[in-house]
């Protein structure tokens, strides 16, 4: 059988990660990984173009403005989540004014590089400290290097100096705000350096310096600490605490090395440049998550990556908020990528709240049993949303999961707790931990308890939901489509983790009985936006929004397809996959924001180049940041979103395969048809799959784990025969594009079928690219005009030096 060079190196890899040749395994992930590091041809002098490191807890933002400027953020500077503070580094002008300057953002090791006049920057956020590394070479051992570290307006910091440690401190209370916890909270950094004749001074009542002469070989070290703090504690003292011991590089490197060889790795290519693309964000997304994901809440609260920011204290949404809408996407991305750890503080946030959420569930819903979890949740647990009049005429004050609020925004939807819920349960399935069923199933039981107790008989003999929202887009309607498809999954579910759990039998009881009596799905008219019943569908019925499908739009969601992903109710076999299929191809609202789901529910409908146009597109109108992120809306605050490289992330391992609600798995489901792709993805049972496919065509792939019970797999082989092997050796030949395989636990199998060879050469140049697509780039590519013939950079840098 002949492969193309992709397949032949992911061949070689399988080899080496199942123990054949483990030291090629680590260097083959390198590689990959590498594929999307960011190159950074010419200073990233403004704000929007800098490049993000982090530790899960701390991250900081680099850009080429005075020098060296990095802005520190941190996730629990609630309830603003206020910066500690920006650091400059004049004296690294030299630096950024060479010709020939060049960056990159090294995604394996976890560091940023860059070179120029003669200097060297590494810089990293430690891993063991909450703090970031700078280490500098080639500097003039005679001149002083300035650090300084700076609020702004209308902070109100402590500025202290202490034997060479430069502090700024400043401490509050979450009590201004509507639903404030009344917690205390603050923000601390602190600058300390091991060069020469080290001087701390206070510049004013905001600023503080720290000033060094290198080492006599022009090398200094500067540490940066931005710890956990909230005035409770001397800040001096978690300062020095902070600072000290001395970094250990190998710390950072090790952890992100091992992150890495834990991550489902995919490759991509094809010949208009999208798939090496979606590559890119994919592993950007991966990166970008890593960073954010360490702590006890979310680092991004609303599909922004806010620990990434470089825009001081602003922000568009309310930073106290979380928006689960805005978080699924990577929710579902970690799952697929094998990383389900990095879902750990989402599932804190709920389960941390759940008594906060009972008391709002029971004020706000008329003393109903269980959660209603807001759309919007404060990270206290409470349904408000509070938006700053700083971007806006006036401030604006919304509550979720209240039915006595106005008909706007997330007022009554129904559904966040339920799926959340959800992704417990799949979360579960997929690695089988039963201790962390236990400490969430309360999510799922107590979401359940309350949409029993909000469904309603009807005349009809059903149950209904009433007066709900189909999320955003349609208020106060009859069954929303997100209701029925959360009763329809969330109860199946629960029932099955009572059944593992052997507890609440009589809410199984009640479970079961109200899921024979829940609607089906709605659906309507194409164009009028008419009621259709399911009985005699028409060739123009499409999936509905509600039960009340001509209600006025007031978001750009796709409702109807929410049983496509994340419910995923509608798989191949369903009877109303091809009525899903019409409802994507007239949806109402095309390519429509940062977080939209096109390319993911076209996957799932098995439209292969339609979810490729999707990610073309939606990188064309939001990817504007070279950092790799997007941009929601033009204008202040320059925000970055890492939301739409998550979705790009899901529809990739999407591609690879998805598993039905009935348990099928369909192999390479959605390929289009030009691009060639390599890599894994994790499902249910601790099965892993890694898929192989040429120019849109699958050509082989190979099932790991699982728990030995017989698998249904789909794939696109219909009259052709398979090969499957263990461990080399032919087992069996298999006919047809649908089979049963029942492997063995902790065996590994390979299916594979004759192809061609070909596909796209794989780059595996140690240097990094710039990435573009149409007007889209990722990276910053060197200066435009070439320098004169003859041109001299040392006078330029002297002129510098001597400044």
């Amino acid at each position: 059988m002949s492969i193309g060079p992709l397949q032949a190196r992911w061949l070689i890899t399988l080899l080496a990660c199942t123990g054949f040749a483990a030291a090629a395994c680590g260097q083959s992930t390198q590689q990959n990984v590498a594929r999307s590091d960011i190159a950074i041809g010419q200073p990233n002098s403004l704000p929007t173009q800098a490049m993000g490191l982090g530790n899960g807890r701390l991250g900081a933002a680099f850009w080429a403005q005075d020098g060296l400027t990095l802005q520190l953020n941190r996730i629990d500077t609630l309830p603003d989540r206020r910066s500690p503070g920006q650091v400059s580094l004049p004296g690294l002008a030299q630096m950024t004014a060479d010709r020939y300057f060049s960056g990159r953002v090294d995604l394996y090791d976890g560091t940023l590089e860059e070179h120029g006049g003669g200097i060297a920057l590494l810089a990293w956020v430690d891993q063991a400290r909450d703090r970031v590394v700078l280490h500098l070479s080639g500097l003039s051992a005679q001149t002083p290097q300035a650090i300084r570290l700076q609020l702004w307006p209308p902070r109100h910091p402590v500025a202290q100096v202490e034997h060479g440690i430069a502090v700024l401190s400043e401490s509050w209370h979450d009590d201004q705000q509507p639903g404030a916890s009344g917690l205390p909270f603050g923000s601390l950094a602190a600058v300390q350096t091991d060069g020469r004749e080290v001087q701390a001074r206070i510049v004013d009542a905001r600023t503080v310096e720290v000033t060094a002469l290198p080492a006599a070989d022009g090398t200094l070290e500067v540490v940066i600490a931005a710890p956990a703090y909230d005035g409770s504690h001397a800040a001096l003292e978690v300062a020095r605490n902070a600072l000290a011991p001395a970094p250990d590089h190998s710390i950072t490197t090790r952890w992100w090395h091992a992150f890495w060889s834990r991550a489902n790795v995919i490759e991509a290519d094809s010949p208009d440049g999208t798939a090496r693309y979606a590559e890119t964000l994919r592993t950007l997304y991966l990166f970008a998550a890593a960073a954010h994901g360490g702590g006890d809440i979310p680092g991004s609260q609303g599909g922004i990556a806010d620990l990434f920011s470089a825009a001081q204290d602003d922000h568009l949404w309310d930073p106290a908020a979380f928006w689960f809408w805005n978080l699924r996407m990577q929710v579902a991305a970690n799952l697929a990528a094998g990383l389900p750890e990095l879902n750990r503080p989402v599932f804190a946030l709920y389960r941390n709240n759940l008594a906060a959420l009972q008391r709002w569930t029971r004020l706000h819903t008329q003393g109903r049993p269980g959660i209603c979890v807001p759309e919007t949740m404060r990270f206290n647990g409470n349904g408000i949303e509070y938006e700053s009049d700083r971007f806006r005429p006036f401030a604006i004050i919304t509550h979720s999961c209240d039915l006595a609020w106005s008909a706007s925004s997330n007022a009554r939807t129904l559904s966040t707790g339920a799926e959340i819920g959800l992704w417990v349960w799949r979360t579960y399935l997929q690695t089988g931990d039963l201790d962390f069923l236990r400490a969430n199933y309360p999510l799922m039981a107590e979401s359940a308890r309350f949409l029993l107790a909000y469904q309603k008989p009807g005349a009809d003999g059903l149950l209904h939901t009433a007066p709900s929202n189909a999320h955003e887009t349609q208020m106060d309607v009859t069954d929303p489509a997100t209701d029925i498809a959360a009763i329809r999954t969330l109860y199946p579910a629960t029932i099955a983790a009572v059944a593992v759990l052997k507890r609440d039998g009589a809410l199984a009881t009640q479970l079961q009985n109200a899921l024979q009596h829940t609607p089906q799905l709605p659906l309507m008219s194409a164009q009028e936006r008419q009621w259709l019943p399911h009985a005699g569908t028409r060739d123009d019925a499409v999936l509905a929004p509600s039960y009340r499908p001509a209600a006025p739009y007031a978001n750009g969601e796709n409702i109807a397809l929410e049983a496509v992903w994340p419910y995923a109710l509608i798989g191949r076999d369903d009877a109303l996959f091809d009525v899903a299929r019409r409802t994507y191809a007239q949806r109402p609202f095309v390519y429509q924001a940062t977080w939209s789901y096109d390319p993911v529910q076209a996957v799932r409908l098995g439209l292969g180049d339609a979810a490729a146009q999707a990610i073309f597109q939606l990188v064309q109108l939001y990817q504007i940041y070279p950092n790799g992120m997007s941009a929601l809306v033009p204008g202040p605050p320059a925000e970055f979103y890492l939301e739409q490289a998550g979705v790009v992330a899901v529809a990739l391992s999407d591609m690879l395969a998805v598993q039905d609600a009935d348990g099928l798995i369909r192999v390479a489901p959605a390929l289009p048809k030009t691009w060639t792709l390599a890599g894994d993805v994790s499902l249910a049972h601790g099965l892993q799959l890694h898929v192989e496919a040429n120019r849109g065509e699958l050509t082989a792939f190979v099932i790991h784990g699982g728990n030995g019970a017989p698998l249904s797999f789909a794939t696109s082989w219909e009259g052709r025969s398979a090969r499957v092997l263990l461990d080399g050796k032919l087992l069996k030949t298999l006919v047809g594009d649908r089979f049963r395989f029942s492997p063995q636990a902790g065996k590994t199998y390979r299916f594979e079928v004759a192809a061609d060879a070909g596909g796209t050469p794989l780059d595996t140049s140690a240097a990094p690219t710039v990435k573009a697509l149409g007007r889209a780039a990722i990276g910053l590519s060197p200066p435009c005009c070439a320098p004169p013939p003859g041109y001299d950079p040392h006078p330029d840098i002297q002129d510098y030096r001597s400044r």
